[in-house]
């Protein structure tokens, strides 16, 4: 795409702009949560939903490809994809809808951003989670359009790791996205050096208590609690520390239990909750043993893997950092020769198609062969089915804008 194109679009995202200001009110509930060193994010697109919950202690939303979705299929942008679609009529249909649903991404995050005054996590199109130019290209772009708010959400993947370690070089603030482990938290750190990493921690605990391996209490929390002490520990030295968000959050209790992680990103349901179910009388977590109830089911299945970092994972991440892979291909290959090849399973395309069609939790019974044979691991499942659930809600925002430029 040519420069002036590019220009076009980003006056256009910046054009007329005029949200009325949000001026949260103080309020000791979230500052007692923030006390304990925590951070607070609302998970919503949504702007009144967001304007009901939020307060002076917030700092930042959070959105992806399924919230600009529930956005944009109520209608609310459809002339403005029509005015899109004169910037970018003369590149191919496809390109045309991938730019306008980046421009759809910007100018929400750009409202967010004006009307609340806070950070705005932005996401990439999921076309691009294996192009590392493409996550090179639109992460710099995102970042030309509003360096000092947007944070920009790349996904777990081999490539996108060595995408958002350029990203983070050029000075583009990160926050990685779509991990489910202490030990793919080490290895974002160590290789991308993000501004911020992830546990989605309402699916781990999912997970297990829906392919009946156990009871769902304890099992994301412990898993918090043990990446935030990793992350912590291999980027104290950096000039930019990586902080660790607590994603994914399920109810009111587990505002409780994992105060004191670095940020939460809270559905507004949970936002609310908490300030009706719990006390607001909060104390730092971080040394909390949780303990996880497992049945005998879940013996050799790895479960142990979301918490626990091995020597082997932690040399292998700090290595990648000495000696970066050329490619994705290559983490993955050497991820393979080092006896790692679970952080990054190689599937076939039916393999895929299956764990879409399961939709964010995956079917244990499915993998159980290929996890007792090191093939596959949980946190790679639920990432690979995470992966596939933002590329579904993709396909159904793409196909909106297909269906109004093309009328």
């Amino acid at each position: 795409m040519d420069s002036e194109i590019r220009s076009k679009i980003k006056q256009f995202v910046l054009r007329g702009i005029d949200e009325a200001k949000v001026e949260g009110e103080a309020d000791q509930f979230w500052q007692n949560l923030k006390n304990t060193g925590t951070e607070l994010w609302l998970d919503t697109g949504d702007i009144e939903e967001a304007e009901k919950n939020w307060s002076a202690e917030m700092t930042a939303l959070t959105t992806n490809n399924t919230l600009l979705n529930n956005e944009i299929q109520k209608g609310i942008y459809d002339d403005f994809i029509l005015q899109a679609k004169e910037i970018v009529s003369e590149l191919p249909i496809r390109e045309q809808v991938v730019e306008i649903a980046f421009i759809l991404n910007a100018r929400h995050g750009m409202r967010l951003a004006n009307k609340f005054g806070g950070f705005v996590s932005v996401e990439l199109h999921t076309d691009t989670a294996h192009d590392f130019d493409a996550i090179v290209d639109y992460g710099q772009r995102y970042h030309e359009i509003n360096p000092e708010q947007f944070i920009v959400k790349v996904p777990y993947t081999a490539t996108g790791l060595l995408g958002a370690r350029r990203l983070k070089e050029l000075g583009v603030k990160i926050n990685f996205t779509l991990e489910f482990s202490a030990r793919q938290n080490v290895l974002v750190t160590a290789i991308a050096k993000p501004d911020y990493v992830n546990v989605f921690l309402g699916r781990l605990g999912a997970y297990i208590k829906d392919n009946e391996l156990g009871d769902d209490v304890g099992v994301g929390e412990k898993s918090v609690i043990s990446t935030q002490k990793w992350v912590k520990e291999l980027s104290e030295e950096n000039d930019h520390p990586t902080k660790l968000i607590a994603a994914s959050l399920r109810n009111a209790r587990q505002l409780e239990m994992l105060a004191g992680v670095d940020v939460y990103t809270m559905p507004t349901k949970v936002a609310s909750a908490g300030k009706k179910e719990l006390s607001g009388d909060f104390s730092s977590k971080l040394d909390e043993e949780y303990p996880v109830t497992l049945n005998d089911s879940a013996n050799g299945m790895g479960v142990e893997k979301l918490w626990e970092v091995t020597d082997k994972e932690v040399s292998f991440a700090v290595n990648q950092d000495l000696s970066l892979p050329r490619n994705g291909d290559e983490l993955v290959q050497k991820a393979h020769k080092a006896g790692l090849g679970d952080l990054f399973p190689r599937l076939t395309t039916e393999d895929l198609e299956q764990i879409s069609e399961d939709g964010k939790i995956p079917k244990h019974e499915r993998w159980i062969e290929r996890i007792l044979d090191g093939e596959l691991a949980i946190d790679t499942l639920l990432n690979l089915a995470g992966l596939a659930s933002f590329m579904n809600d993709q396909a159904q925002l793409d196909k909106r804008i297909e269906q109004i430029i093309s009328d």
